[in-house]
């Protein structure tokens, strides 16, 4: 994934999508294969290794491995950068505040009540808060799954128009959708897998909804990009 790239993984439910991202993000052990950031080997054996090499993950179970309901939204998006500098080193009240006003705004959630439970706000607002909490982190690379699932339009819109704007400002990302519109619209780069293997990569300026979705179904492995 180059800087400022978005790839998006196209693939049917059990096509290995969504374990792929948790490899990379260490949340789960491989069984073989390797990671490189910046051309050098790295080992990506928990969330603490990757979140130190400037990767962050937003899960498609944004209520189980998400955002924490009963804490405020403040309390939500400051997480990602208390872990990543380590529970010892306190972040101070006054530059809490400030990262957490700036997303807050930057991202438009509603009500924009940094004292408001994250358990009271919408989902849309939910995965927003969630977004902001890995943006905080300043990452290289974020990855995305399903970050749009379950949530109402206008908050769709907002959170695919902040990614292709991250994408133009330098983030990489890597994004994966069950709405194969949305991945052709926002990746330079379309990754397709089946049975836990890459079958295949597209580029979504030369096929449409019906090629990919062919793709998916009837490519062989042979044939593979």
């Amino acid at each position: 994934v180059y800087d400022g790239e978005v790839v998006g993984i196209a693939g049917l439910l059990g096509s290995g999508r969504t374990e792929l991202v948790r490899l990379i993000f260490g949340a789960d052990r491989p069984d073989s294969g390797h990671v490189e950031v910046n051309g050098q080997p790295a080992k990506l054996t928990s969330p603490r290794h990757a979140i130190g090499k400037r990767i962050a993950f937003s899960s498609e179970n944004r209520h189980a491995e998400g955002v924490v309901p009963d804490l405020t939204v403040a309390e939500n998006i400051v997480l990602g950068i208390q872990a990543r500098r380590g529970w010892r080193r306190r972040i101070r009240r006054s530059e809490q505040q400030l990262v957490v006003d700036n997303y807050i705004k930057a991202l438009d959630v509603r009500p924009a009540d940094p004292e408001q439970l994250v358990g009271n706000l919408s989902g849309g607002n939910q995965q927003k808060v969630l977004l902001a909490r890995w943006l905080a982190t300043s990452p290289r690379l974020i990855v995305l799954d399903e970050p749009t699932r379950g949530i109402d339009v206008g908050a769709k819109a907002d959170i695919q128009r902040k990614v292709a704007e991250l994408s133009e400002q330098g983030l990489s990302a890597i994004f994966i959708s069950s709405e194969l519109e949305e991945v052709l619209r926002l990746a330079q780069r379309v990754i397709v897998m089946r049975d836990r293997r890459k079958i295949g990569e597209l580029d979504p300026h030369d096929v449409d909804l019906d090629g990919l979705i062919d793709y998916i179904a009837n490519s062989d492995e042979g044939s593979a990009a």
